[in-house]
């Protein structure tokens, strides 16, 4: 039961090329990045990679995307990443593009074991219709489009079916976990970790605060242990900030 793994390094060194990774974190916030950076050092390449966002540059994701270790993304929010912008423009990465809420649930409901579920999310949009460019030829053209997906009428009100999302990893920070790998998370980090740890066969935590067991409040944890396989102590980590206004 006792699932605590001391090194980051050890915690990933099983993580293949090709593999998939759901990756918790907002921005800057909740993000595992002791992990992501244990997994650069790793050197697994090909990874297909399930997060909101693909982290900024020199930071979180963004580290694995600048060493073109990533193949494939799906994910929601890709503004604040030129490396990102300018690899998917010219074809040297693919990416599926999926409205937030509807990523957070196709985690969630992968976790849960649903194959797919309906929204309205997306109706009337290339994202149900298809179209969208999965990947550019690098010549400004198409050179993969997303398929149309199954829509259909519920109480006269149209909805697309989105599958759930099941990886071969997750990578998620908590605030606080205990050895049997229950975790809680501080505020704002209670983002997309909790979808990204159910979603993962393995999942990875690291954690700021480490305890024994019997040392969270069962009504606090956010993701109960039987989600989580490794916990990796990390002690407190520093949040930066990711776009500075300043007014003179």
């Amino acid at each position: 039961m006792d699932k605590v793994i001391a090194a980051a390094a050890d915690a990933v060194e099983d993580i293949p090329d090709g593999a998939s990774l759901a990756v918790g974190g907002f921005g800057l916030v909740g993000v595992p990045g002791v992990l992501i950076n244990a997994l650069l050092a790793q050197g697994a390449t090909s990874l297909e990679v399930v997060s909101n966002n693909c982290g900024t540059s020199g930071f979180g994701l963004g580290v694995l995307l600048a060493a073109h270790r990533i193949r494939r993304t799906i994910s929601s929010y890709v503004g604040s990443n030129e490396e990102f912008a300018r690899q998917y423009l010219a074809g040297e990465l693919e990416v599926e593009l999926t409205p937030q809420g509807t990523l957070a649930e196709r985690m969630r409901a992968g976790g849960a074991g649903i194959p797919a579920f309906f929204t309205p999310a997306g109706v009337g949009t290339q994202v149900a219709e298809g179209g969208l460019p999965l990947r550019y030829d690098g010549n400004g053209g198409m050179a993969i489009a997303s398929p149309p997906k199954e829509t259909r009428v519920f109480d006269g009100v149209t909805y697309v079916m989105e599958r759930g999302i099941v990886t071969d990893y997750a990578l998620v920070h908590a605030w606080k976990g205990d050895r049997h790998g229950n975790l809680l998370y501080r505020a704002s980090a209670r983002n997309f970790n909790p979808p990204a740890a159910t979603a993962g066969r393995i999942t990875i935590a690291q954690v700021e605060h480490l305890v024994d067991p019997g040392g969270l409040d069962p009504d606090e944890v956010h993701t109960p242990g039987i989600h989580v396989q490794r916990v990796v102590p990390v002690g407190k980590v520093e949040i930066g900030i990711e776009n500075r206004t300043v007014r003179l």
